[in-house]
């Protein structure tokens, strides 16, 4: 490990800190993309040439298949992947551009994914996060077919700080974190795949780092923490992340003993054996849309409640908080045959994919209660999506008459935030959702780059949301919990604390970094600092102020 000063930096640029911890070393950059085929000349047999075009699909999605993942988020973006190569209608549509249109292989593939990726940028939201794999996959088959190396990241021979324009998902995903130090991109935003992936592997990471590659630094300093990368004109030395704090005896609490439960965010059997061991208290966001992603047709009761006792077996004994199904428009699911809407992301999503099937959701409630049943975990049930009091009292009925002892809703909206005390009479708990509170707070798309400081979860207005929440949960006796990305950075979970949240759920690899950090200050140290951050001016306001006013206080335990 690298000792004494680093070299002088030049220059220091500021992005959005994505994943917690800094790192320093050698960069390595990613600066390629891939040309445009060329548009002839016309196959002398289009046929034959249309034909190259499946097996090529094919190939790569084995090769996707085939990568090693270190966590189940990375093995299910490389599965997602896999599934997009041989997409029926992406692969049919470039083979009509062959036979009808005359084009090369190659171009056909590009001409088709981006048709794709231009109607999927155009719904916006959720449905623009699949840009980025439709040009992955489109870039890999191109390759393919033409017997190239596809953009990408390299063969890596020592640690590194990588430095990209941005990442594709299946590259993120099988990133080796003891030869990535860090990353950092110069367009991504806070909820993307390279953000949630880097989480997931603890890589320390900074997005949205404007004119991040104008600079040809071969060393680099990138503190994922305050969203600062310093770039150095010579080469540091390789440094990780600092692992001083990280010890943690699984008990969420702050240094004068107020208690902050540190829970998990869960998808799968692994993420649930995975929280266990790393000393989860509970799950506060069990997904439950693991188990209807690749049905043709809704899966049974019995299907799913099999699926569920699966995730819930290593956590017997625990609090569970499951969420309903979160699909719509944005996300697709073939069986509910929602059709098109012009702006998906305000769609029908969430709970309103159930105001008209409500059966749906009456069988996925009956087969929650019947896996607790199976397995001895303490489940409680949530919906996502929920605006309003009323929308809240409608689940809660449902719940409640499935057999849910323990009722709550996501707050994902600022509708939802404000609802006041309507809302917390009909339900036994909140959780709050910070990456969409974001987008829609903000009017911002959470994959723009352009726009990834408006989503960056230390936004004032933010936090006063939270806050207000908070606090009008606290007067009513019902516990406001966060499970969104914001929990995941150490320092913003103290924030949260001393907003008056109750208790935080983050991935596996962010459990002993938050749980360690709230130790390290008092609960009125954390309120201090959270009403610093509160009247701040912007992000990196709060962030500081509230850097300030902890380190007042001092670190040492009394």
């Amino acid at each position: 490990m690298a000792t004494g000063p680093l070299p002088h930096p030049s220059p220091l640029l500021r992005g959005v800190g994505v994943s917690p911890g800094t790192a320093a070393g050698p960069t390595v950059r990613i600066t390629e993309r891939a040309p445009v085929p060329a548009a002839g000349p016309a196959p002398s047999d289009p046929a034959a040439v249309a034909a190259r075009i499946g097996p090529a699909a094919e190939a790569v999605a084995r090769s996707l298949r085939e990568r090693t993942a270190g966590t189940e988020e990375a093995a299910a973006v490389l599965a997602a992947t896999a599934e997009m190569a041989t997409d029926p209608s992406l692969i049919s549509k470039a083979e009509t551009l062959v036979t009808e249109g005359r084009l090369p292989a190659e171009r056909a593939v590009h001409d088709a994914a981006e048709a794709f990726a231009e109607m999927l940028s155009a719904a916006g939201g959720l449905m623009a996060e699949r840009v980025r794999d439709v040009r992955d996959v489109r870039d890999r088959i191109v390759a393919e077919l033409s017997g190239t190396v596809p953009p990408g990241v390299p063969d890596l021979d020592r640690p590194c700080v990588l430095l990209a324009r941005d990442l594709s998902p299946a590259d993120t995903a099988d990133l080796d974190p003891s030869l990535v130090l860090a990353l950092a991109t110069e367009e991504g935003g806070p909820t993307g795949h390279t953000a949630v992936l880097a989480r997931a592997m603890g890589i320390p990471a900074v997005v949205a780092v404007r004119g991040l590659l104008e600079h040809a630094a071969p060393g680099a300093v990138v503190d994922g923490t305050s969203g600062e990368v310093a770039l150095h004109a010579e080469a540091v030395a390789a440094r990780p992340a600092a692992a001083a704090g990280v010890s943690w005896d699984g008990k969420g609490r702050t240094r004068d003993g107020r208690p902050v439960p540190v829970m998990a965010n869960v998808g799968s059997p692994a993420d649930s054996r995975a929280a266990v061991e790393g000393g989860a208290q509970g799950v506060g966001l069990f997904r439950t849309e693991f188990c209807f992603l690749d049905a043709a047709a809704e899966p049974s009761e019995a299907t799913q409640r099999e699926a569920y006792r699966s995730v819930l077996e290593p956590l017997a004994g625990l609090p569970v908080v499951v969420r309903t199904l979160d699909a719509g428009a944005d996300k697709p699911l073939p069986f509910l045959s929602m059709g098109e809407e012009p702006n998906p992301a305000l769609g029908v999503r969430g709970l309103r994919v159930a105001f008209d099937r409500p059966a749906l959701l009456e069988r996925q409630l009956s087969a929650i209660v019947g896996a607790a049943a199976d397995t001895g975990a303490r489940v409680s049930a949530m919906a996502p999506m929920v605006a309003t009091a009323e929308e809240a009292h409608w689940f809660a009925e449902r719940a409640r008459a499935a057999g849910v002892e323990r009722v709550g809703v996501m707050v994902e909206t600022p509708a939802a935030a404000l609802a006041g005390p309507a809302l917390f009479e009909a339900v036994d708990f909140v959780s709050v959702g910070t990456n969409d509170l974001a987008q829609y707070t903000f009017a911002a798309d959470r994959l723009s780059g352009a726009l990834a400081e408006l989503n960056d979860p230390w936004q004032p207005a933010l936090l006063r949301l939270v806050a207000t929440l908070a606090r009008e949960g606290g007067s009513h006796g019902v516990p406001v919990g966060v499970c969104g990305e914001a929990a995941a950075d150490p320092r913003l979970a103290g924030v949260l604390a001393g907003l008056g949240v109750s208790s935080l759920s983050v991935s596996t690899a962010a459990l002993a970094p938050v749980g360690s950090e709230l130790a390290v200050h008092t609960w009125e140290a954390y309120g201090r600092a959270a009403r610093a951050a509160l009247a701040s001016g912007s992000a990196r306001g709060a962030r500081e102020a509230a850097a300030r006013a902890l380190a007042e206080e001092g670190t040492q335990a009394p």
